[in-house]
């Protein structure tokens, strides 16, 4: 078992068959990394990278400062609406309650027009009335005294003859 791991931790540090170390593949790598990281470093690239992180953080900044004015115009916006509703809500209660007082002295000045067309009706009814009482009180009057002075007529037809006539005649002369 000794020997297993001799052999396995052998082949693992020696994969070039005794090269020497500048000639192995992980020199070769670790060299081309470094390499890459110099080149990198001269280039200014962590530099370039700071930059474009720095433009797209100031990017952010900007996008979240107008966020925050939008923000701050829609409350102001929203306050106003708030308002403009609570105005309407308030004119509305007004125009309501005018409408309604409106309303009452409607009503009221129609029950004032129809007492008084009521009283109106009334008296011309009670004046009909009256004409009609006085109308048929003169007609009685006037049948009682046509019926009188028939009855008269036939008494004294009845009564007078030419002597009792005569005799009026010579009275009524006389007195003159």
């Amino acid at each position: 078992m000794a020997d297993l791991l001799f052999l396995a931790h052998g082949a693992a540090a020696d994969h070039g068959g005794g090269a020497p170390l500048w000639l192995t593949p992980g020199f070769w790598v670790g060299l081309s990394m470094l390499t890459l990281i110099l080149i990198m470093i001269w280039l200014r690239v962590p530099a370039l990278i700071g930059a474009s992180l720095d433009r797209k953080i100031a990017g952010i900044k900007t996008m979240l400062d107008e966020a925050a004015e939008l923000r701050q115009e829609a409350e102001k916006l929203k306050a106003e609406y708030e308002k403009k509703v609570k105005s309407a809500d308030k004119h509305a209660a007004e125009l309501k309650a005018a409408a309604e007082d409106e309303a009452k002295a409607i009503v009221k000045k129609a029950k004032e027009d129809a007492t008084a067309l009521i009283a109106r009706r009334e008296k011309m009814a009670e004046e009909k009335i009256a004409a009609a009482e006085r109308a048929a009180v003169e007609d009685l009057r006037a049948k009682a005294a046509d019926a009188a002075a028939a009855a008269a007529r036939g008494l004294i037809a009845e009564k007078h003859d030419a002597a009792a006539d005569k005799e009026l005649v010579d009275k009524a002369i006389s007195s003159i």
